[in-house]
């Protein structure tokens, strides 16, 4: 079966999350992944854990939860880039690359003769996008970054939270670390526009992805909002600032997330609990207006919800087309009948002899479906096979190469 990206080669020169999950983005959608890990230890992100994949006897292998999840389809080499003799594989590799990416702070592959200026040299056509915590200038440019910094400089736990004065009201980071997936979204999609520029082209180019930019730049509306009003936005719990009621409500039994996104369903919203008067309520008729008017309309909303249970709210909101739904936790997450339908848990070989979990991409193609071929790779899976398949070398020479600790 054909594949989106099948005729694309990438060389994987990252570690951790925001650069995996770009190159794992490719992977899925059937680019050849050649991802190089150093010698021993691998990408840090295999000893994240418990919990860790078991092999078929019950014990635990190398690869944690979090390699796993950012690192399937991709084939496995171990090179010491601060090797002379690991720089030349790789500048061999990098020949025929059509991507390279990178996630080294700024200037180390520099040093190593690994920079963009030195493989276009022999490469003019390598796409090569480095992602590093700053970006590759500007007074932070050579500082380190993890996520959880970033979601903080960003912006985003300045209005993540319960509001001031509400218990537990710190600043709160989400769950999960939303600056490297998003990070690794837009620099699938840069690689993707260079590759498409290259096309008409004929040359690639150098793309600079930093995390902090990514989360500034998600700010999106928010951002927009403080400009247009001078006002600083605030931490709102699980409300909206913009639209209202959108956030989540106690019921009878359970809790429910309300999300009405304009008039009509807000209508709608307020037939379903017998309050037509607070749709021809002037306060409340308009998005602009309940947005004004929250404090004295939420109230009413949330004791007329106290009423029911939320499965039955959430019948009753489904058939009137009014947005709801309730909070699951990861277990009701892939119960979920729609959930299971998209076929969102997968499961697929691992080099260890079992199945490994996997959580599906949401890339879906008419044309071109994604394959979904194995697991992310043991540490060093394909070193003799990518050595000699791609560079020639011979058995007595890669012995030697790992002799010396280069792979």
């Amino acid at each position: 079966m054909k594949s989106t990206l099948g005729h694309i080669k990438v060389l994987d020169l990252t570690r951790i999350l925001a650069g995996p999950w770009a190159t794992q983005n490719l992977a899925d959608m059937g680019a050849e992944v050649i991802k190089i890990e150093r010698p021993i230890h691998g990408d840090d992100t295999r000893a994240w854990g418990p919990p860790f994949l078991k092999d078929a006897e019950g014990n635990e292998t190398r690869d944690s939860s979090y390699f796993l999840s950012a690192n399937r389809g991709k084939k496995s080499v171990t090179c010491d880039l601060s090797r002379p003799e690991g720089q030349e594989l790789i500048r061999a590799l990098a020949k025929d690359a059509d991507v390279v990416v990178e996630n080294y702070k700024v200037g180390t592959l520099a040093r190593y003769g690994l920079a963009y200026e030195d493989l276009k040299k022999i490469n003019p056509r390598l796409v090569y996008c480095s992602v590093t915590g700053f970006g590759q200038d500007g007074p932070y440019a050579a500082l380190p970054g993890y996520d959880f910094v970033f979601q903080g400089m960003g912006g985003l736990m300045s209005i993540t939270g319960q509001p001031e004065g509400m218990p537990g009201d710190e600043p709160m980071k989400v769950g999960i670390a939303i600056s490297d997936l998003l990070t690794g979204m837009y620099a699938t999609t840069a690689i993707l526009g260079a590759l498409e520029h290259r096309h008409l082209s004929g040359a690639g180019q150098y793309i600079d992805m930093s995390l902090l930019d990514c989360m500034v730049t998600v700010n999106s509306y928010m951002a927009i909002n403080y400009f247009l009003s001078g006002n600083l936005p605030r931490r709102m719990g699980n409300a909206h600032a913009n639209m209202v009621p959108y956030q989540v409500f106690r019921c009878k039994e359970g809790s429910m997330i309300l999300a009405v996104g304009n008039d009509s369903q807000y209508r709608s919203f307020c037939k379903v609990i017998g309050r037509d008067d607070l749709a021809a309520d002037e306060r409340y008729a308009s998005a602009a207006n309940r947005n004004r008017n929250r404090a004295i309309l939420i109230p009413q909303l949330a004791e007329m919800l106290l009423a029911k249970p939320m499965a039955e709210w959430v019948e009753l909101f489904e058939v009137a087309n009014v947005p709801c739904g309730p909070i699951y936790d990861m277990q009701q997450v892939f119960e979920d009948p729609q959930v299971q339908h998209r076929g969102m848990k997968l499961s697929l070989p691992h080099g260890a002899g079992v199945q490994a979990p996997a959580v599906a991409s949401p890339l879906r193609f008419s044309d071109t479906p994604i394959e979904y071929g194995r697991a992310a790779p043991t540490l060093g899976e394909h070193t003799d096979a990518v050595l000699a398949d791609k560079l020639g070398l011979d058995a007595e020479r890669i012995a030697a190469l790992r002799a010396k600790g280069v792979i």
